[in-house]
């Protein structure tokens, strides 16, 4: 006998809102759900969602996130598609349309219980399974600089013994999953015995490396805030200890450490692009940043071409760049290349995959690859 259908997110960055019970199908044949993304709270952003539906083997589903038009990003929504899985480990793209100010999923699940989401989710557990898999390498000596507004540990990797000081930093935005998938293959490939260009990275440098800036905001399924509402990269020229408890720890570790590079991962709603973005317009850019920006650049585009440089965010002015934020400000701080890396929601235009768009697997190997950027630059930091 099957099971009434239902529908939660009362998990792991769960997010989603049940706006009326759900009925018996339409004479269509499909069951509507209609839904809505709860915001960021206190903050009001929203674009992110996670949940389940149970009891859906072989139904035909609409899901329809009645107030996606009033989302943070609305024009990201066209050409979007939300991920569907039955395992949590494999997500694939289901059918999905914007239209009339709403969100339209259209789904048929093969199994009793069906996971939907923005992008492939990164869950809380998993990033401890990464710390304590980092840690277990012999390679990789674990810290933690600070806690969250709620209280928890803000983690650090600390690789290497080189002279340079590296900082890699992810999910300042905590819906932004992909940063975090990024930071698996980036950990994976530097942690490696066997690859000798990592070896020779950790020589050369030292990497400090913060897998998860935004735990409170990852676990509530905030697209974008901390949990006292605040954008954690708007906040790096004063950072507050009530407010921004995260940044002022990371900071504070780089003003002990030192920055030679940093590099912000994030992801990007509406550009469907993986593409980098520096710090042109602060009052300190010089030739030296300029050479460096562009020798990273073309040795990351060299190792993986899902890199792309000509689709981007525009260019700052010289003087005009937006100084509470994370590349901006460290830049300027600490006389040295700072790099923004954004990855898409949607997919790869240049190389599309029609099952899965950009997915956690593109994205490992994307972090993989930035150990060859890393090694093109290190010896000229300073």
């Amino acid at each position: 006998m099957s099971a009434p259908l239902s529908l939660s997110s009362a998990f792991d960055s769960g997010n989603i809102e049940l706006l009326a019970p759900i009925g018996p199908p339409g004479p269509d044949g499909v069951v509507e759900l209609r839904l809505a993304i709860r915001p960021d709270a206190p903050s009001g952003h929203y674009q992110w969602f996670h949940f389940r539906v149970s009891g859906a083997r072989g139904q035909t589903l609409r899901l329809r996130i009645e107030n996606a038009a009033g989302a943070s990003y609305p024009p990201a929504w066209s050409g979007s598609r939300a991920v569907f899985s039955l395992d949590r480990q494999r997500w694939e793209r289901a059918e999905t349309r914007y239209e009339g100010g709403q969100l339209i999923i259209t789904h048929t699940p093969g199994a009793d219980a069906c996971w939907f989401a923005y992008f492939a989710p990164y869950s809380l557990e998993r990033h401890q399974d990464l710390i304590a898999r980092c840690q277990a390498s012999g390679r990789a000596r674990h810290r933690v600089l600070g806690r969250s507004v709620e209280g928890r540990d803000l983690d650090a990797l600390v690789v290497g013994q080189g002279p340079r000081s590296l900082w890699l930093i992810a999910r300042q935005h905590p819906g932004e999953s992909m940063a975090s998938w990024w930071m698996e293959g980036l950990l994976g490939r530097l942690l490696d015995s066997d690859d000798a260009l990592a070896r020779a990275l950790r020589e050369r440098a030292t990497l400090h490396i913060v897998p998860l800036m935004n735990p409170d905001g990852a676990y509530r399924g905030h697209l974008r805030t901390n949990a006292a509402g605040a954008d954690l990269n708007r906040q790096w020229a004063d950072p507050s200890p009530s407010l921004s408890p995260e940044v002022l720890a990371v900071r504070e570790a780089m003003d002990q450490a030192g920055v030679d590079l940093c590099l912000d991962v994030h992801g990007d709603e509406a550009l469907p692009y993986v593409f980098l973005s520096g710090a042109e317009g602060i009052p300190g850019w010089t030739a030296r940043l300029a050479e460096l920006q562009e020798r990273f650049a073309a040795a990351m585009q060299r190792a993986n071409p899902d890199l792309q440089r000509v689709h981007g965010y525009p260019v700052d002015p010289p003087g005009g760049a937006t100084m509470t934020m994370c590349t901006t400000a460290v830049a300027q701080r600490f006389d040295c290349l700072a790099l923004t890396l954004e990855m898409p929601f949607k997919d790869n235009a240049d190389a599309p995959d029609p099952v899965q768009g950009w997915s956690p697997g593109r994205c490992e190997r994307l972090g993989a690859s930035a150990v060859d950027a890393l090694m093109a630059v290190v010896g000229e930091l300073r």
